[in-house]
């Protein structure tokens, strides 16, 4: 996992024919929490990332963090290496502060710096919340238990039939609101899990964490790919 994986996809070729339609219960659901976290200027959150390929005996697990403020598309996403640590070592930090995105590999020593995509065509971590709303139809399942807490399951399809993803399947806490987990499955039988740990709202997010400094990053290559 050389980089995070900003969820493209491609649509199943046999689609369920309950996607037809956008379904009132889910849109209900996603209506709730899109309206809750806009209420928020900005929101920290720890998480778990996990890559899983069955057929090629793949299981990879990460975490990390993400600061984000979605109204202007800026976010700061952590992610540190593999293995218990009282003080995580960061693996990689993908930086965006609405115009330009920086992408740190650390072990490489190279900062790869890119416009921000602000086309609404993918998926970037300050959108996550809010991601049904333009291009998917959506469907609820109905709720399950999880460790004693009660979540509504509702799957996401893309309207557009390029993407490289089928299916995003979220979990939202339905107490709170809030989406717990989110599981991509994409068309080379990767599954994509972003489970939140923790949800932090209106947390100090000052502009400068949505920099990349270089200054503070000596002997890092900048290569501009712009």
């Amino acid at each position: 996992m050389n980089k995070l994986i900003i969820i493209s996809a491609l649509i199943l070729i046999t689609v369920i024919p309950a996607f037809a339609q956008k379904d009132a219960a889910a849109k209900a659901i996603l209506n709730k929490v899109s309206e809750k976290y806009r209420t928020y200027d900005a929101i920290k959150t720890d998480f778990t990332f996990t890559l899983e390929n069955p057929q090629a005996g793949i299981k990879e697990t990460q975490s990390g963090t993400l600061v984000a403020r979605s109204k202007s598309n800026k976010f700061k996403v952590t992610l540190y290496s593999p293995g218990a640590s009282d003080k995580p070592d960061v693996a990689q930090e993908i930086i965006c502060d609405g115009r330009t995105q920086w992408t740190y590999l650390k072990k490489d020593k190279e900062v790869q710096v890119n416009n921000a995509n602000n086309s609404g065509e993918g998926l970037n971590p300050a959108q996550v919340f809010t991601i049904y709303e333009h291009g998917y139809k959506y469907i609820y399942n109905g709720e399950n238990k999880i460790g004693g807490k009660t979540y509504q399951e509702i799957d996401l399809t893309p309207e557009d039939i390029k993407k490289q993803f089928f299916k995003v399947r979220l979990e939202i806490d339905k107490a709170k609101k809030q989406i717990y987990s989110a599981l991509v499955f994409d068309k080379n039988g990767n599954r994509y899990t972003y489970t939140l740990k923790s949800f932090v709202p209106n947390v100090p997010a000052p502009d400068n964490i949505f920099m990349f400094d270089t200054k503070a990053h000596k002997g890092v290559e900048v290569v501009d790919l712009r």
